[in-house]
Parts: C-alpha cells; sequence; structure tokens
C-alpha cells in the first residue's frame, strides 16, 4: 500500500480536566449532607450570634464542625465584604449554594433568618415594657462588650492567614493596617474603603498571580 494512504497514528484525545473545587474541606472533615443539616446548623448558628455572627459563624463552620478551612473561610467573609447587604447573609447564600445550588442556599439563609427572627419580635415586645429599667440597660451594655471581644478574637484568628497570602505577610498585614487606621482611627465610610483598597488588593493579587504563572509556563 502506498505511503499516502497510510494515516498516521493519532494520539488519544485527552478530555477536560476534572475542576477542583473552589475550597476544598480540611481533611478528616465531613461535608454537610444536605440540605436539611445546612438549615440545622445555621440555624443554631444564628442563636448564638449576640452583637455579630461571624465570629460565631468562624467557631461553627470552621472549627467545630470542619466544613471548611480557615483560608475559604477568610475568601468568603472577604467577599461577602464587597457585596451589598448582611455580611452572614451573603455567607450563608454563597456556601449553601456552593454545597447543593440554590436549595442549599434557600436552606442556609431560612436557617439564619427564622428562628431569630421570631426571638426578635419577641424581644421587642418585651424591650417596649422594660426598656427604662437599670438592669435592662447594664445587661445590654455588657452584651456589647462581649460581642466586641468576640470580633477581634475572630480577626486575630485569621490574621495568620495573610502569611500565606500571594503578596507575602509584609504586603497583607500593611493592607490590614491601612484598613483598620481608615475605618477605627479615621473613621472614614466603609464603602470608599473596600472600594479603594479592596479594589486594590485585588488588583496587586491579581498581576501577583499572572505574573507568577507566567514564569511557571516559561520553566523548561
Amino acid at each position: 500500500m502506498p505511503d499516502a494512504l497510510i494515516e498516521p497514528p493519532q494520539e488519544p484525545k485527552q478530555g477536560p480536566m476534572p475542576k477542583r473545587p473552589l475550597h476544598e474541606p480540611p481533611a478528616g472533615s465531613n461535608p454537610p449532607s444536605g440540605p436539611a443539616q445546612l438549615f440545622v446548623a445555621f440555624t443554631l448558628l444564628a442563636l448564638q450570634g449576640f452583637g455579630g455572627v461571624l465570629a460565631v459563624a468562624h467557631r461553627e463552620l470552621v472549627e467545630r464542625r470542619r466544613w471548611m478551612s480557615n483560608e475559604a473561610y477568610l475568601q468568603e467573609v472577604a467577599l461577602s465584604q464587597a457585596l451589598p447587604g448582611p455580611n452572614v447573609c451573603n455567607l450563608a447564600v454563597m456556601y449553601g449554594d456552593r454545597c447543593f445550588g440554590w436549595r442549599g442556599a434557600a436552606a442556609a439563609l431560612a436557617g439564619l433568618m427564622t428562628v431569630p427572627a421570631c426571638l426578635l419580635l419577641a424581644a421587642v415586645v418585651a424591650y417596649t415594657h422594660w426598656s427604662g429599667h437599670a438592669m435592662v440597660e447594664g445587661a445590654l451594655h455588657g452584651m456589647g462588650a462581649v460581642a466586641a471581644g468576640t470580633v477581634a478574637g475572630t480577626a486575630l484568628k485569621l490574621i495568620g492567614e495573610l502569611r500565606r497570602h500571594p503578596l507575602g505577610a509584609a504586603a497583607g498585614f500593611c493592607m490590614a493596617a491601612l484598613t483598620f487606621g481608615a475605618l477605627a482611627l479615621l473613621r472614614w465610610p466603609i464603602a470608599p474603603v473596600i472600594l479603594g483598597l479592596g479594589g486594590l488588593g485585588v488588583s496587586l493579587t491579581w498581576w501577583r498571580l499572572a505574573r507568577d504563572h507566567s514564569r511557571e509556563g516559561r520553566q523548561p
């Protein structure tokens, strides 16, 4: 048979590489089994969130249930802060959708809002009767101090993740310090701080990751 009629052997086509999950759970963890478990978890989470739920969310999702890693939680919180609306509601919707689609998002958000909303209505009725009592006012001030402590403790736990930031520990701590100074010391509005410093951080990180990727592509 002439050589022109002999077709060269074709290499088998490789299918698309399997997509890696955006946030893999820690080793040895048990992800939620269904939307019902998400509903229960976020209900219990919300019932512990006196003065703020993000600190409790870190303890429940990262430390207790081990559904997320520290790095994944930090990225989810950063994205939820940049989006409009309550931070913890954004976090619940994003995590629920990541697990079970719209059913998971609805279950997580419903768990976060249903029982606390009922308790809030009961608390409003009670507060209208005893709002002028000195003991009630003292209890509210004391709860505010506890809420501030829980938020500060969670921030200290998460700040260690800056050591593994693509920009490096020094740049990460610098961005955190600038954000703290703008919000706590200068008392700037949160919207321009998020848009300005957040946009700068995203741009620098994107540039660094693109540069590292191009360097890896040039290596033999």
